[in-house]
């Protein structure tokens, strides 16, 4: 594999973590929207799916000791279905006639958890480019001295 193939395999790797760390920090901070943007109820945790893309152009750059080399993209950005966790508040202005308020089905922990992962993924992808660009810079001081 060559070094710009792997500088755009990481690349893709970067686009997926951000879109990622957005879905999640949206996800916290509509952790306590008892109303979606569109008033259909509580805000539905979202999570974005990924797919695997590229694999065929860049499987032609290598060789045989290696199969299958691709890159990742967000496919969609589905939404939760999980039921929110129901709380008796009377006085809430989105409770039911029983005084029950549905609330969203964010987790926070798991968010946070997810977030750290994501960051962790996010970072060593940029190890990743950064190790592939001291390669090339050293491939050119070679070449210059050379």
């Amino acid at each position: 594999m060559d070094l710009l193939t792997s500088i755009k395999i990481s690349a893709s790797g970067l686009s997926a973590q951000r879109t990622r760390l957005n879905v999640l920090s949206s996800n916290l901070a509509n952790a306590n929207s008892t109303q979606s943007a569109d008033g259909s109820g509580p805000y539905k945790r979202k999570d974005p799916i990924f797919q695997e893309v590229g694999a065929e152009s860049f499987e032609k750059k290598l060789d045989r000791a290696y199969k299958k080399v691709s890159g990742v993209s967000v496919r969609e950005i589905a939404e939760d279905q999980t039921p929110g966790e129901r709380v008796y508040d009377p006085s809430h202005p989105d409770a039911d006639e029983s005084g029950y308020v549905t609330m969203p089905n964010v987790n926070v922990v798991n968010e946070l958890t997810d977030i750290m992962q994501t960051s962790s993924s996010y970072e060593a992808n940029v190890a990743a480019i950064r190790s592939a660009k001291e390669m090339i810079n050293a491939v050119l001081a070679i070449g210059r001295d050379g």
